[in-house]
C-alpha cells in the first residue's frame, strides 16, 4: 500500500507527448515520517500514523513533543489504515513510491463557503418573478402541507455549507518533479491552497 502527506499548492497543466493538455493538480510534498504504529494487540487495530512537514516547535503540545522526541516538529499528522505494516517509528515516507501514471485517491477538506441558500447548496432554481410573487427569486418554497408537524429529516434547506472531508478516487499522478518534490495529479482535487492532502494508491 502506498500512501504520502502533501500540500495543495495549485492547478496547472500538464503536456503529454502528444502535446494533449492535462489539467492538473500541485500537491507539494514535504518531509513525512513515520511517528507511531498501531497494532492489534495495543490499539484494537493496525494502522501508521504519519507526521508532515514542520512548524513552531513551541506551537506543539508536551505530549506531542516526547512521543516525536527528536524526529521533528511536524505541522500535521495523519493515520492510515493498512494489514500487517512493515514500517518502524522514525522510517521515511518517499516520493520515488509513486510512478507515473499511478492511479490514486486523493482526499482533503474541501472549501468552507459559510450559510447558503438552497440555490448555492443544493441547485435549486428559485421561484419565477411573476404577479404576486414580488421577491421569491431564491427562495425554497414550500417544504410540505397537509398536518406534518416538524421537518422531515434529509429535506434541503439552507445551511452551512463545505468544509467537508472529500475523497476523489481514480485520479492519475502526470508528473513527478523529484527535485522541487512536487506531484502533479490529473484533474482538481478538493481544499484551498494550502490544504493538507492525503494520497493513497489504488
Amino acid at each position: 500500500m502506498k500512501f504520502i502527506l502533501g500540500r495543495k499548492l495549485n492547478m496547472t497543466q500538464i503536456y503529454d507527448a502528444s502535446g494533449k493538455a492535462i489539467p492538473a493538480t500541485a500537491i507539494h510534498i514535504r518531509g513525512n515520517v513515520v511517528v507511531q504504529v498501531r497494532t492489534k494487540d495495543t490499539d484494537g487495530y493496525e494502522a501508521v500514523q504519519v507526521g508532515e512537514g514542520t512548524r513552531n516547535p513551541n506551537r506543539i503540545a508536551k505530549p506531542q513533543k516526547g512521543q516525536w522526541k527528536d524526529m521533528g516538529s511536524f505541522a500535521s499528522v495523519c493515520e492510515f489504515r493498512m494489514d500487517a505494516p512493515s514500517l518502524k517509528v522514525g522510517d521515511k515516507i518517499e516520493l520515488a513510491q509513486f510512478k507515473l501514471g499511478d492511479n490514486v485517491a486523493v482526499s482533503a477538506t474541501s472549501k468552507g463557503k459559510g450559510f447558503q441558500g438552497v440555490v448555492k447548496r443544493h441547485g435549486f432554481h428559485g421561484g419565477p418573478r411573476s404577479h404576486g410573487q414580488k421577491h421569491s427569486e431564491r427562495e425554497p418554497g414550500s417544504i410540505g402541507g397537509g398536518l406534518r408537524t416538524h421537518v422531515p429529516v434529509g429535506m434541503r434547506m439552507a445551511g452551512r455549507m463545505g468544509n467537508d472531508r472529500i475523497t476523489v478516487k481514480n485520479l492519475t499522478v502526470a508528473h513527478i518533479d523529484a527535485e522541487d518534490s512536487v506531484m502533479y495529479v490529473s484533474g482538481a482535487v478538493p481544499g484551498r491552497r494550502g490544504s493538507l492532502v492525503e494520497i493513497v494508491g489504488m
